[in-house]
């Protein structure tokens, strides 16, 4: 199974921004959390810093919308010819709908779970996501400590994934170092966001290929 490292450039420095998206340059996608100030309570990046990000990114752009009223948002977060676009379950009256509306303009389609919700409700509907983010630490800031509760959740899915054959990744985003990224490749997740403990390494490359390197030795084929 692949394994994806996602770095996350809220953990970035954002006076130099287009070097530290050279640093992670061997990663497999740059994370970029949007937040409003309203359904998290901090304020990041919009359309224009996202676009100026994907100029000048030396790998594509996995977005995370971590905002309000992402029927009317995510879609031109797609346009933008953003590679991977996640909004949260918790934002969304239509998942099923917008998920279609951000692949049809080109877009893979994620949809992210607050620690808190379940999942119950999209297990059978798992095929019409991308991507599923079981978040493991609460929205809205880095640097948070890992979550291992929610971890029946993320092999819920992989079960699901599995029993249907469904081609969907599965996400984690929050707290993810050397050791609970072992923890989280065991439960299933093959795609794993990473802010603090990539960009504060002494060794960006060195970070990034451990990280990959731990997920793939505690991976299951099957749960």
């Amino acid at each position: 199974m692949a394994v994806r490292i996602n770095p996350s450039i809220l953990a970035a420095d954002f006076v130099n921004m287009q070097r530290d998206l050279h640093a992670i340059s061997t990663a497999d996608f740059v994370h970029v959390d949007v937040m409003d100030n309203h359904f998290v309570p901090n304020l990041t990046f919009g359309p224009q810093m996202v676009e100026r990000i994907q100029a000048v990114s030396p790998i594509p752009l996995d977005v995370h919308l971590m905002i309000e009223d992402v029927d009317r948002w995510a879609p031109p977060y797609a346009d933008l010819g953003c590679f991977s676009v996640t909004f949260h379950a918790e934002a969304t009256l239509e998942p099923v709908k917008l998920a279609r509306e951000l692949r049809k303009l080109g877009a893979r389609a994620g949809i992210a779970l607050k620690p808190g919700t379940a999942v119950d409700d999209y297990l059978e509907i798992l095929e019409e996501f991308d991507q599923v983010l079981v978040m493991t630490v609460e929205p809205g800031f880095g640097g948070q400590k890992f979550i291992s509760a929610v971890m029946p959740k993320l092999s819920a899915l992989a079960r699901a994934r599995n029993s249907t054959g469904a081609d969907v990744w599965l996400q984690v985003d929050g707290g993810v170092t050397a050791e609970t990224i072992a923890i989280a490749a065991e439960s299933g997740a093959d795609t794993f966001v990473a802010g603090s403990s990539v960009f504060n390494a002494d060794s960006i490359p060195s970070a990034i290929e451990t990280l990959r390197e731990t997920a793939r030795a505690h991976q299951h084929d099957n749960l």
